[in-house]
């Protein structure tokens, strides 16, 4: 038990576990949504997306959430704005926007030459840097996340089915639609700190994954991906104390070896099942 209880006596991997804890569970539920609506790519793209206004903000002094904020937030209305007014299809949208939001962002990171390590930061994420504030922070995001996914629960249901019903039902497909793109940018700013803006990928569709092999239902299956990462968390932060990993990626990675580990059981219980089933056919017969 030493081996598992020792990290989390220093209080800076206490707040580690609770600040990735509270980004668990917030990517459980909002990842949910995105596995079920095909939208891996879009919390990949805003965490490039970010990057010009995170390098602004640096630059000018301004607060770097407020500049990831106003860059997702910008990211995310384009996308919109493409598919509405130029007739795009979604992925081309966010494949044009994701290279121009990264190109810009790097323009601006080669005109600073201190900039390496905050790059670096943004990109991977410094969860053992996590403090009291940005604990507040992600609580608050978490807790709204929530409560938007819970108000607009019966219209994205209906649109993770079919758009189409949803607009025959008057459940309002765009605007469940602009929510949920809406939960995506909340989830991949206030995370970002946290796992950083590659690796917010990582607990945001891996956990939902796994937890999908087990559940029929979208509650459950929110519940289940965010207990899966949670004790994504808890595990990859052990394991990086332990081996002197990167903090983030050992909790991204420890995420995407989990959904592969539910995936695996799932297949050998299901070969388990049939195989009983056949023999007790055999014994009726």
């Amino acid at each position: 038990m030493t081996f598992l209880t020792e990290p989390f006596a220093l209080e800076f991997v206490q707040r580690a576990l609770i600040g990735g804890a509270l980004v668990a569970v917030l990517c459980g539920v909002v990842g949910t949504w995105v596995v079920a609506r095909g939208m891996a790519f879009l919390g990949e793209a805003l965490g490039h997306g970010m990057l010009p206004g995170v390098a602004l903000a640096t630059v000018l002094g301004l607060p770097v959430l407020l500049g990831a904020g106003i860059s997702a937030t910008v990211m995310s209305l384009g996308i919109g704005a493409l598919q509405r007014r130029a007739r795009l299809s979604y992925d081309i949208s966010i494949g044009l926007l994701f290279v121009a939001m990264l190109a810009a962002g790097v323009i601006v990171i080669s005109h600073s030459g201190s900039f390496a390590t905050d790059a670096t930061a943004i990109l991977f994420g410094d969860i053992l840097a996590v403090s009291a504030a940005d604990l507040v922070l992600l609580g608050w995001a978490t807790g709204i996340g929530l409560a938007v996914a819970a108000a607009a629960h019966r219209p994205l249901v209906a649109l993770a089915l079919d758009a189409r019903v949803a607009a025959v039902l008057g459940l309002g497909p765009r605007l469940a639609q602009a929510v949920l793109v809406g939960l995506v940018t909340l989830t991949v700013v206030a995370s970002y700190r946290a796992v950083g803006s590659l690796l917010v990928v990582g607990l945001l569709i891996a956990p939902a994954v796994a937890a999908s092999r087990w559940t029929s239902r979208l509650p459950s299956t929110m519940a289940l991906a965010s207990v899966f990462g949670v004790a994504s968390v808890a595990i990859g932060l052990v394991l990086s104390w332990h081996a002197g990993t990167a903090a983030g990626a050992s909790i991204a990675l420890t995420a995407v070896a989990a959904a592969g580990a539910s995936w695996l059981a799932r297949v050998a219980l299901t070969a388990r099942t049939a195989r009983t089933r056949s023999g007790s056919a055999v014994a009726r017969a």
